[in-house]
């Protein structure tokens, strides 16, 4: 388990883990969890890509600490690799207590994506 302090990246999604998203032992369900995951992810490779794009893959999900209700749950994507239509995105989601500082490192996993155009077919990625 890995705690302290993420560096100055920006997080892509940042919410508060909920009663509603427990599984039946009282914590946080990693398919929530996966979820937001996959929310922030998509929402860095819609911007890289200037459009639709769709998930195609999720490598090496682990979960290192559960997360609970209240904790302030914080989503980062980076962008390791492209390829001419995909891309891939290293995600983790780091926890904070409603009470305290630290932040623990709950669960990380590799992205891809494929950008995709109107009719749900691959396209290019714009360059830069």
């Amino acid at each position: 388990m890995e705690t302290g302090k993420m560096d100055l990246r920006e997080a892509v999604i940042r919410t508060i883990a909920m009663p509603s998203n427990t599984n039946p032992a009282g914590d946080i369900f990693g398919g929530w969890l996966m979820a937001q995951m996959d929310l922030a992810a998509g929402n860095a490779a819609a911007r890289r890509a200037r459009g639709r794009c769709v998930t195609v893959a999720v490598d090496g999900m682990a979960f290192h600490s559960p997360v609970h209700v209240g904790d302030e749950v914080s989503v980062y994507a980076e962008l390791i690799s492209t390829g001419r239509t995909s891309m891939k995105f290293r995600v983790e989601a780091w926890r904070r207590s409603r009470d305290g500082d630290e932040q623990i490192k709950v669960t990380e996993a590799v992205f891809t994506f494929v950008a995709i155009d109107s009719g749900s077919r691959p396209r290019p990625l714009p360059t830069g």
